[in-house]
């Protein structure tokens, strides 16, 4: 049974709260809503920080993570990992110690159970941050990028990823999906969310974006991050591109590394910064940075995020941005390579960012703020500047009239079955044909009844869904065939490619589901081995779309763009002919053994 707080006493705390601000900052509890970019909405914010002490300015700035279910009463385990890495025991003491502005949700944290478990964490920390010495909402945001990316599973709504819209193509269909998103985001009191991703996915050997893009063609992507862009805020959410400056053609994981981008200017203009240009027309928001170096945009070879020419010069002078600016994790090694944590936000911040992301030691980070401030590195009008736009987005966003969500409005929003078949149209969309010898496909009941699900089962994105070999079968069994999973792995041993041979005698055929293989990946011994019996083999790329060119020749193969059950379902429907497969290539794909030739170039895709 949920924990249900009364709805008078949450508008009650809010108007307590707006009363309080309103000793001469605001007149009423709603005298923000009216107009946010308004001259007296501004006049009023900028009172209101007038009034903060320099520990609440700092505190504004960040935006961190915390572990636990609850705002209060998280469970030993995450009061343990709370104590460990933060010094407090749960969310609302450390708003009380540090003014934080923001907290960031994470499956890991144990923040999304559940959506009902979700909105009350949501209103704890409101309530936390209006009991303060000067009351103030928080902004609550994740990474519910959707497709591989994503902290809130079900019975949420789950979308197709990007590289999935960019294969639909349909500009309307990503800001349905976005508005769908943002609208049950919003009703679990999550009020920004760290998407769309606008990278320009050129590297097929990128290990960090891949399919979180919505494509290779800069004009293509643009659309589908404007799209995207208006379907979140029309819901009434803060939508957040990332990562500036583009993020696109790397090897290198900015998790673990530093990435070098070695576009020149010319090229940064053409490729990276059309999507970035068409979020900012759109009227983002947010634009989160990218630890990387782009040596032709700052000579000093400075993370992007540490970097004041890419982001006061180019994103702030150049382009006319004048909205918030979040750095990506400060944990991250990317930022971590060149400075110490201690220097990180201070440099960003100098930068010219506004909101400092999950730092690895909140107090190293905060501490090390506030001493800049006090020693003059940097002026309190500078970060006055900074609170000044993460105020103005909180009260568009109506946090101070009311941030609270209610259980009502869960039940009323979240997974509703409007929602989630409109998630199944979106995906049918999408499902890309690239392959399809002797026309195999659609599969016939009556000559290919009885089939053999196998491949890799990464763990599901939000925690939520899945097994993908189990969620295929499922399927396939609905659609009236004979259906049974084995999951063989992303790394499938001898002897479990010897059971998938065995397990194809006398069956009609072999759906592999495949997860980005490899020059050396026993996938390709799988497939192999699977063809050789006979039987008609059909391969779904369940994430990046590259892996048909290292695989054997085989009967058809699916691009399928994520192992979320919407589009793994949506897969069965095309392979068993209740849907047409519409997905045209968003990617080109080019051959393993020379990629100056291209097997499939972008808008390649087959039908029936």
């Amino acid at each position: 049974m949920h924990h249900r707080t009364s709805r008078r006493t949450l508008l009650t705390a809010t108007a307590v709260t707006a009363a309080a601000v309103a000793t001469g900052a605001v007149s009423a509890p709603g005298a923000f809503a009216a107009s946010a970019a308004s001259a007296s909405t501004t006049e009023r914010l900028k009172q209101l920080i007038s009034r903060m002490s320099l520990e609440e300015k700092v505190g504004q700035l960040f935006v961190m993570r915390v572990y636990g279910h609850s705002a209060t009463e998280p469970d030993q385990a995450d009061i343990n990992a709370n104590m460990a890495e933060i010094g407090v025991r749960s969310a609302a003491e450390m708003i009380a110690k540090y003014h934080v502005g923001g907290i960031i949700y994470f499956a890991w944290a144990h923040n999304t159970r559940d959506p009902h478990q979700i909105a009350d964490l949501s209103n704890g920390i409101q309530r936390a941050g209006l009991s303060g010495p000067t009351p103030l909402p928080l902004l609550i945001s994740t990474d519910q990028e959707h497709g591989i990316v994503c902290r809130v599973g079900e019975p949420a709504t789950l979308m197709p990823g990007a590289m999935a819209l960019g294969a639909g193509g349909s500009r309307s269909d990503a800001r349905r999906a976005g508005q769908i998103a943002g609208a049950e985001l919003a009703a679990i009191g999550i009020n920004q969310n760290y998407a769309p991703d606008s990278d320009v996915n050129v590297n097929p050997a990128n290990p960090v974006i891949g399919v979180r893009s919505f494509g290779a063609d800069p004009q293509a992507v643009a659309g589908m991050v404007a799209a995207q862009v208006k379907g979140y805020q029309s819901a009434g959410i803060a939508s957040t591109a990332k990562h500036f400056p583009g993020h696109g053609d790397t090897n290198t994981d900015s998790h673990s590394g530093l990435p070098y981008i070695h576009h020149s200017r010319d090229q940064w203009d053409e490729l990276d910064a059309p999507p970035f240009r068409a979020a900012i027309a759109a009227g983002i928001d947010a634009i989160m940075t990218a630890h990387i170096v782009v040596p032709a945009l700052d000579a000093a070879e400075d993370p992007a995020t540490l970097s004041r020419p890419i982001l006061t010069g180019i994103l702030r002078e150049e382009l006319g941005y004048d909205g918030v600016v979040v750095t990506d994790s400060l944990g991250m090694e990317g930022v971590r390579t060149k400075y110490g944590d201690d220097r990180v936000p201070v440099l960003a911040l100098q930068a010219g960012v506004d909101q400092l992301l999950n730092p690895p030691s909140l107090d190293v980070s905060w501490n090390a703020v506030l001493a800049a401030v006090k020693s003059g590195e940097i002026s309190e009008a500078r970060i006055e500047e900074s609170i000044l736009r993460i105020l103005r987005l909180k009260a568009k966003l109506g946090l101070f009239d009311d941030p609270f969500v209610s259980h009502e409005g869960v039940d009323r929003t979240v997974g509703t079955r409007s929602h989630l078949a409109a998630a199944d149209r979106i995906a049918e969309h999408t499902t890309t044909l690239l392959a399809n010898t002797g026309a195999v496909l659609p599969l016939s009941r009556r000559s290919h009844k009885n089939l053999l699900v196998v491949g890799a089962d990464p763990a599901s994105p939000s925690g939520t869904t899945g097994p993908p070999t189990t969620t295929l079968a499922g399927a396939f069994t609905e659609l009236g065939y004979a259906a049974t999973a084995l999951s063989t792995g992303t790394a499938p041993t001898q002897a479990k490619i010897a059971e998938a041979v065995a397990a194809a005698q006398g069956k009609d055929a072999v759906i592999v589901g495949t997860y980005n293989v490899s020059a050396t990946s026993s996938q390709r011994t799988l497939v192999s081995a699977l063809v050789a019996t006979g039987v008609p083999v059909i391969t779904i790329a369940i994430r990046n779309p590259y892996d048909i060119a290292r695989l054997p020749a085989h009967a058809a193969s699916l691009a399928a763009y994520s192992w979320t059950d919407v589009e793994l379902r949506a897969a069965a429907r095309v392979i068993a002919g209740r849907a047409e497969p519409e997905g045209r290539l968003p990617v080109p794909v080019q051959r393993a053994d020379d990629p100056a030739q291209v097997l499939y170039p972008v808008g390649y895709g087959l039908t029936y």
